[in-house]
């Protein structure tokens, strides 16, 4: 750490040490790494999945193409980054969890995929992959959740081929007033009751919520991938801006 640089981060709205925060969202994933999937489609009544065929349908991956999903959780992501590569390519889905990485590991082997599907824990800060590795790198709704996302941008910028891209799924901020009221209303009332009635755990969708509003601006992880070296990047914005996608390409 530089002198000066600060020692604390956040943690929803709540500022905590940084060597403290990995732990922190550790402890809310694996709260609800068992309910993860069903709340996603109560939360947002199935669009989730939507935008991930979104982003899926942005990757430019061929077959026998190599993907890295970061922060992939129960594997939504890496089953269709699979299909795409198809079984002379491969996928590599990463989470930092291990209960949230087990069950991306079930579903991927329900689905059928084994074989050209690898699972492996791993920081998305430090990811354990040599340079130039991968076609493609996504992080679907993960971003938000690291300590340091401009040292995890440079890490997957770091693994992708001359001419890869990176891709980013994210929770962001509503481009009208009037949206931004209604979705305040959403997650700070209704979010956190569906947690406690469905998961059991209101704390961790609170910490969710809070979360998604101490991320970047479109504009501002713009700038954050250009920082971290990447270029042609832009955003598209999905449902007035609640949720984009980020891209840029490794040159």
């Amino acid at each position: 750490m530089s002198p000066g640089e600060s020692q604390t981060t956040d943690f929803g709205f709540e500022q905590v040490r940084k060597e403290d925060k990995a732990s922190r969202v550790r402890a809310v994933f694996d709260s609800v790494a068992n309910r993860y999937d069903l709340m996603n489609d109560l939360m947002s009544g199935g669009a989730h999945r939507l935008w991930k065929q979104f982003a899926l349908s942005l990757t430019g991956l061929k077959l026998g193409g190599r993907v890295l999903d970061v922060a992939g959780g129960t594997g939504d992501l890496a089953v269709g980054l699979a299909r795409q590569v198809g079984r002379s390519g491969l996928v590599m889905l990463t989470d930092i969890n291990a209960a949230m990485l087990g069950a991306g590991r079930d579903r991927l082997i329900d689905a059928g995929l084994v074989g050209n599907v690898l699972c492996a824990q791993a920081d998305a800060e430090a990811l354990p992959f040599a340079d130039g590795s991968f076609d493609c790198v996504t992080i679907g709704f993960g971003l938000r959740n690291v300590t340091d996302k401009a040292r995890a941008l440079a890490s997957m910028r770091r693994v992708l081929k001359p001419g890869g891209q990176l891709l980013v799924l994210e929770f962001s901020r509503p481009t009208t007033p009037s949206l931004q009221a209604l979705y305040d209303a959403y997650s700070f009332k209704l979010l956190p009751m569906l947690g406690r009635v469905v998961a059991g755990d209101a704390d961790s969708y609170r910490y969710l919520a809070e979360s998604i509003r101490r991320h970047p601006d479109q504009e501002t992880l713009l700038a954050m991938l250009r920082d971290a070296g990447l270029a042609e990047c832009r955003y598209h914005n999905l449902m007035g801006g609640i949720v984009a996608v980020h891209r840029g390409y490794r040159l």
